[in-house]
């Protein structure tokens, strides 16, 4: 099954005629997460097709242009009739701001809300997936980003061979690809080592929010299918950057090569790249080639990967960005 990214907002502090302010989607398996919501969101997933049945909403920060798209959102939310929960994740400190943007304007929410804050280094399970945390640096205010991280997944299974080793098609297939050893009916006992390869790992997509370059995302992002991250400014405003928290495209591009991540999306674009980004774009390449800067409405598609899994190894691992 595919895992979509889905970008819905691509702008730094405030929105152009191009863009809009930060918000993307991930969608795996029919199920949506979103991150972030800037002013707007609401009608951008109308715009590019993103499902308002999600159950999660993930805030890096909370900085008026990630957040301020939930009020809207909400109330249409009540409008079209929703009852089921919505669950509201950020750092620490951020449900006081997440409570006041659910009740401005004083109509009456029609669906539960929960709020939880997040320490960095948390982690949420969900199945064969999971969400994990970690600190980024923006400045004084308590930020997070997000690694969505898919499980190991089973080896593949060799039927022919199954076949030719007389094992009847049924249960014990089953039994062998869960990983347990089968006895058969003439005292064979038949290991799944024998059945069943190495198992494939799963895939995994790292979501900055707005950071300077630091350690934390390097780590997260080691070998990650998809790095997004942002890309405020240019090497010219380098200055700037640092003084307001943010990265250029290069120092980006140089995260994702330290982590060895197979793919760069940068995004979160100040208003002076807005209509042209091919500044920001090369810089970013001359350090890490496989970069693109996203735009409102780009969506990036991630297959399933057959590389092996071996512990913290991986079999055929991503290509060279030297």
């Amino acid at each position: 099954m595919p895992l979509l990214v889905r970008f819905l907002g691509t702008a730094a502090s405030r929105p152009t005629v191009e863009r809009g302010v930060a918000s993307l989607a991930v969608i795996r398996e029919g199920e949506t997460l979103l991150f972030d919501c800037g002013e707007g969101t609401q009608r951008q997933m109308m715009r590019f097709g993103v499902s308002f049945a999600f159950e999660d909403l993930f805030f890096t920060h909370t900085h008026s242009d990630h957040i301020l798209g939930i009020t809207g959102l909400i109330r249409t939310m009540a409008l079209q009739g929703r009852t089921e929960r919505l669950r509201l994740w950020g750092p620490r400190g951020a449900g006081k701001t997440l409570r006041q943007c659910i009740s401005l304007g004083g109509e009456r929410t029609t669906f539960p809300i929960d709020i939880t804050e997040l320490e960095a280094g948390a982690s949420l399970s969900r199945g064969d997936y999971r969400i994990d945390t970690f600190a980024v640096d923006h400045g004084p205010s308590a930020s997070l980003g997000y690694a969505v991280v898919e499980e190991e997944r089973k080896g593949r299974f060799n039927p022919d061979l199954a076949r030719e080793m007389g094992i009847p098609e049924g249960p014990l297939w089953g039994r062998i690809h869960r990983g347990e050893s089968i006895t058969l009916d003439d005292g064979r006992v038949i290991a799944p080592s024998v059945l069943v390869g190495e198992r494939r790992r799963g895939r995994r997509v790292v979501i900055t929010g707005d950071t300077r370059p630091c350690a934390a995302t390097i780590e997260a992002a080691r070998d990650a299918d998809l790095l997004i991250h942002e890309a405020t400014f240019a090497d010219e405003e380098g200055a700037r950057a640092l003084e307001t928290g943010h990265s250029t495209a290069r120092e980006a591009a140089e995260v994702a090569k330290a982590a060895g991540a197979r793919k760069l999306a940068l995004t979160h674009i100040s208003a002076r790249y807005s209509l042209n980004a091919k500044e920001l774009e090369r810089e970013a390449r001359a350090v890490f080639r496989d970069t693109v800067i996203v735009k409102d409405g780009t969506e990036i598609e991630l297959g399933l990967t057959e590389e092996l899994a071996i512990g913290d190894a991986v079999v055929s691992g991503a290509p060279s960005n030297d």
